[in-house]
């Protein structure tokens, strides 16, 4: 295809990517909150959206099946951002990555003591990175699911997970016990794409980034 193809995911990336491709003149044609369409047109000929799941985004990028696309960083940093272009930080669909435990769990003296914590989580590289730089001896239990459930049913000491308004964790008796980082969604573009469809690429770019400020 010689257009651009846009690779997003549902949910809250979609809805607040929306204003920032109408800047760039970019309108989805159907909602995919209410379609069961996986590849999506919109109000240009030459430009189409793909509907894929928030960690796959990168993937798609990376080998070229999507042109551009928008994701986490907590996704970019599990994927490794091997073959991408990040060049805006959207600043959208912010949260934070945390390490959380049961309320009763005393997490600091138990770092203190060189105990050695289970800690159950869907990104592991992240994890791996942040404990090893703080010296914490972990075995990461990779889940898939619902990562309160962890502790609860004593699968795991803490939990590593992205959190926005902590409801979650209050809900299932767990607290925020270390930041790791801020989160927002970023832009990515497949290198190769960016050389050979540059005068497609560069003024969707540069009226999103507009639209950023």
């Amino acid at each position: 295809m010689s257009g651009i193809t846009i690779a997003l995911s549902k949910g809250r990336i979609f809805e607040e990517t929306l204003p920032l491709l109408a800047a760039a003149g970019i309108v989805p044609a159907e909602d995919p909150e209410k379609s069961r369409k996986l590849i999506i047109g919109t109000n240009r000929d030459d430009v189409r959206v793909v509907i894929v799941r928030a960690s796959d985004v990168p993937t798609y990028v990376q080998y070229g099946a999507a042109d551009m696309g928008i994701a986490g960083k907590d996704v970019l940093l599990e994927h490794g951002g091997v073959g991408l272009y990040q060049p805006l930080d959207l600043n959208i669909a912010k949260c934070r990555m945390c390490v959380a435990a049961p309320a009763g769990f005393d997490y600091a003296a138990a770092v203190r003591q060189g105990a050695r914590l289970r800690i159950a989580t869907k990104y592991i590289a992240v994890a791996r990175e942040h404990f090893a730089a703080k010296g914490v001896h972990v075995d990461l239990i990779k889940l898939y699911g619902s990562m309160e459930l962890a502790p609860l049913a004593g699968l795991a000491e803490a939990i590593v997970d992205l959190v926005s308004s902590g409801s979650t964790l209050k809900a299932n008796n767990l607290v925020e016990v270390e930041e790791i980082m801020s989160i927002s969604s970023r832009l990515v573009v497949n290198q190769a794409a960016l050389k050979v469809k540059r005068e497609l690429l560069q003024p969707v770019i540069a009226a999103i980034e507009a639209a950023i400020r």
